[in-house]
């Protein structure tokens, strides 16, 4: 398993030179829209590699959480040709995940404050009666065939492509995982969605999944039984990468907590990973936001990174005695 950080393609060395501090190695890069070009992708991977950083999967994020494609609007191809373009980038470069979440909006969110399960970081809070009276957001209702329709249009464009050129789709779970919200059907709102997505990829290995636990968490059981996922998946060899986070409570309504103070035991789940054999990457994807004068996010996520390793390393010690 490969302890892996997020980072933006415009960071800086000493922000890099921050992650190898923590005895990470491999990092997954959010590229900006005036990065998308070969060159710009190999000046990054460059000072990566100059840092002894590994760049193992990457994105844009206009590129797959575009509208134009999630709801098969008339420049859909235009919008599928500029996606398969940066994952031949991806592919040339040597980085052999790129990324696709079928969110129109984006992640939905309620607001971030300080909330009721709480060390008074303001975290992310999620209320789904507040956001299901909120209007369509893009004119019209789309209905579940529709959405469906539209991600087997874009699958049968782009796997071709992929296989052509050795880079896989890593895909994230809509969150909230509710069926529905703002007139949007959503793709991906529970592990049997994955079936299906799978299903329809003609079980390709070039498909696979950003296992979230985080989503898993909100769903609860009607997302799907997370260990017996993640033992599933793994043997099927769908998961690309693992987000790392727990949540207060399951939907209707949920706040983002640090590792331990959520309702699940995260020791279980790092348990269970290593069982299985994950191989993959794994990361703290959303953390509460720390004092800004004390480091901010940066010491947040050390924070976060920090429990997690400590948490594989006991679960590996655990199971080597």
């Amino acid at each position: 398993m490969k302890v892996q950080y997020g980072i933006n393609s415009d960071y800086s060395d000493d922000q890099l030179k921050f992650i190898k501090q923590m005895g990470i190695d491999h990092v997954y890069v959010i590229f900006k829209d005036n990065h998308i070009d070969y060159d710009s992708v190999m000046r990054l991977k460059e000072r990566t590699d100059k840092f002894g950083l590994t760049i193992t999967d990457a994105g844009n994020t206009n590129n797959y959480k575009n509208p134009s494609i999630h709801l098969g609007l008339q420049d859909r191809d235009y919008h599928i040709e500029r996606y398969i373009s940066f994952m031949r980038i991806l592919g040339k470069a040597g980085i052999p995940v790129g990324y696709m979440t079928w969110e129109p909006n984006n992640v939905l969110t309620t607001k971030f404050d300080i909330g009721e399960y709480t060390r008074m970081a303001p975290r992310r809070i999620v209320d789904i009666h507040e956001l299901e009276k909120r209007g369509f957001t893009h004119g019209r209702e789309f209905t579940e065939e529709e959405i469906w329709s539209n991600f087997k249009y874009f699958i049968d464009c782009v796997l071709p492509v992929c296989e052509e050129i050795n880079v896989k789709i890593a895909l994230h779970p809509n969150d909230p995982p509710v069926p529905s919200l703002v007139g949007i059907h959503n793709l991906i709102h529970n592990s049997d969605c994955y079936r299906k997505a799978f299903d329809l990829a003609g079980d390709s290995p070039y498909l696979g999944m950003k296992l979230c636990c985080g989503c898993w968490l909100e769903g609860g059981p009607a997302f799907g039984d997370l260990l017996s996922d993640i033992k599933e998946f793994v043997e099927r060899k769908k998961v690309f990468a693992v987000h790392f986070r727990n949540v207060s409570d399951t939907i209707p309504y949920f706040e983002e907590t640090l590792l331990e103070d959520g309702y699940m035991d995260m020791y279980k789940v790092m348990k269970q990973l290593v069982t299985c054999n994950y191989d993959g990457t794994i990361h703290v994807d959303h953390v509460p936001d720390f004092v800004e004068s004390c480091g901010g996010k940066y010491s947040a996520f050390a924070y976060s990174f920090g429990y997690m390793k400590g948490l594989l390393n006991s679960v590996k010690s655990e199971m080597s005695k």
